[in-house]
């Protein structure tokens, strides 16, 4: 075989080899895309899969968010307890405080009753004319003014804790801050008007410390 048969030999043999790479990457590629897409089953059971696994999850933090307003019922029902516990504790102690002052301020009122008694009876006094001339009407007098300034003094001391004497002379009787002690009979006054105060009453700002007793005009039937 000469040498230009041979290499026309070689060359197809080549080609020939050639072809079969072409072939082979050629159905690779096509292997390898079809292996690559997945078929329809295959598809539809991995989203059924993943939904599944959606629910599981949402079942779970539904759960979850359950269980967290459950707590949270539970601390804002704990933190409502515990400020109700706290607002009746002070009011407790609230009402402690004022039942304190109250009984402190009823003596007061009590010691104020004596002073004005002392005074009245001071300024009531008029001496005879037999002692006249010593130092008795000089002493009385001194005691008087004494007195008085002890109950301006006292005065004060209950006036700056708020409590003031109840208007009742002149004033239509009310059963809620006056005690009738005494019945009166005025014609020139209408039937139920105060006439006159046994005892002063005393209010400490909107709260009744104590009542006052006073005489009550009536009048009968025969009378305007």
């Amino acid at each position: 075989m000469d040498a230009a048969a041979r290499e026309q030999l070689l060359g197809r043999f080549s080609a020939y080899l050639d072809g079969l790479d072409e072939g082979a990457t050629d159905d690779a590629a096509a292997a390898t895309a079809e292996a690559a897409t997945p078929d329809l089953f295959t598809l539809l059971a991995q989203l059924a899969a993943l939904k599944n696994e959606v629910k599981i999850e949402s079942r779970q933090v539904k759960g979850a968010l359950d269980r967290f307003r459950d707590a949270f019922d539970l601390v804002r029902q704990a933190q409502t307890r515990l400020e109700e516990g706290q607002t009746q504790r002070a009011e407790a102690e609230r009402r402690a405080r004022e039942d304190q002052q109250r009984d402190l301020l009823l003596e007061l009122l009590e010691l104020r009753d004596r002073l004005q008694a002392a005074a009245n009876q001071a300024h009531r006094y008029r001496p005879g004319w037999l002692i006249r001339w010593g130092g008795a009407a000089g002493f009385v007098a001194a005691m008087a003014a004494g007195l008085d300034m002890n109950l301006r003094r006292l005065d004060d001391l209950l006036a700056r804790r708020g409590v003031q004497a109840l208007r009742a002379i002149g004033q239509r009787f009310d059963p809620h801050t006056m005690h009738a002690a005494e019945i009166g009979r005025d014609p020139k006054q209408v039937t139920g008007v105060v006439l006159a105060e046994v005892r002063r009453g005393f209010v400490q700002g909107e709260r009744l410390l104590r009542p006052a007793e006073v005489v009550v005009n009536r009048l009968t039937q025969s009378e305007p």
